[in-house]
């Protein structure tokens, strides 16, 4: 049985990325991907935010949900995470609300402070402020996505229609206070893809502590297969080139990457990761740089008619 509501508690999603192509035919792989995604089963999809042509990141994952929801015959979509300090709150509000209005039910967002300095040089954001922007932007975002904002922006008349049926979200975190900050406002928690179990459990035993109740997601990269060793080690040497050191100083050993010969044996291996990390969610990456698109395809439709005993395991994992 599949979860309907984007980014609930035992939800399976997917995570897209760009392949290295023009920008129509990266538009075009995304929507092909999205829908094989939900073909296969997952509940969803999520993509993220990255500005000045990023390797493997669009700019405008917003813009992009609803072109991959347009083109999936069923679940949901999150631009998930959003970099929350790039805009005032006010118009990532309507935007999500709207995008929410024209397709019920099937739009989640997640919120994060971001990471590379590049992204807030092009939105004239001072490097230096983002964290305050953000702890100071989340619990009005939020509320405006309840419907319950009390500026003239409560006014707009799809934000309105969310007091009755709030739009889902989560927020990146990786430390103590970002998770507590997160069960404090009603959200999930969405934590980093090379977190090691000791510290997603640690977090998740804290967000639980604090009385959090919405999906704790942990993020994995799978392969079925024999691995692509040499691409995995580029990938990790690039996000050694970006990532802050407080987020590298909670990744664990190697590149995180879960195998199995088998879908089945892969998905056991993922199960055991969800529970010695206390998640009871998990969105699913697939993407490295320097994958060919029918690498992709066939991995997404190695997961058809698999994910079931994973929907077992998230039943009773994280609680």
């Amino acid at each position: 049985m599949t979860n309907p509501r984007p980014l609930a508690p035992g939800s399976i999603s997917l995570r897209l990325y760009p392949h290295d192509a023009p920008a129509d035919e990266q538009v075009r792989l995304l929507r092909a991907q999205a829908k094989l995604g939900a073909e296969a089963g997952f509940d969803g999809v999520m993509v993220s935010e990255h500005h000045a042509d990023f390797p493997g990141y669009l700019p405008n994952p917003m813009q992009l949900a609803g072109f991959l929801l347009d083109a999936m015959p069923r679940g949901w979509a999150a631009p998930c995470p959003l970099l929350l300090p790039m805009k005032p709150y006010a118009l990532i509000a309507e935007d999500l609300a709207w995008l929410e209005a024209a397709y019920p039910g099937r739009v989640g967002a997640g919120f994060a402070a971001g990471a590379l300095p590049v992204d807030f040089e092009l939105a004239e954001v001072p490097f230096d402020e983002i964290i305050e922007r953000f702890k100071a932007a989340l619990p009005k975002v939020v509320a405006a996505l309840r419907g319950a904002d009390a500026t003239a922006l409560g006014a707009d008349r799809a934000l309105r229609r969310l007091a009755s049926s709030p739009l889902p979200m989560v927020a990146a975190a990786q430390s103590k206070p970002a998770v507590r900050r997160a069960a404090g406002l009603g959200l999930g928690v969405l934590y980093d893809s090379l977190q090691g179990a000791d510290v997603s459990k640690r977090l998740s035993d804290a967000y639980d502590e604090a009385g959090g109740v919405d999906g704790k997601i942990l993020i994995r990269r799978l392969w079925i297969g024999d691995p692509p060793t040499e691409e995995m080690a580029a990938q990790m040497e690039h996000y050694r080139s970006y990532a802050p050191d407080r987020a590298i100083a909670n990744w664990g050993s190697g590149d995180q990457l879960i195998t199995g010969a088998t879908a089945a044996e892969t998905l056991e291996r993922l199960a055991d990761m969800l529970r010695a990390s206390n998640c009871d969610t998990v969105n699913i990456r697939i993407h490295v740089k320097g994958l060919t698109p029918a690498q992709v395809d066939d991995q997404i439709g190695r997961y058809a008619g698999q994910l079931g005993p994973l929907r077992d395991a998230l039943a009773t994992t994280g609680s």
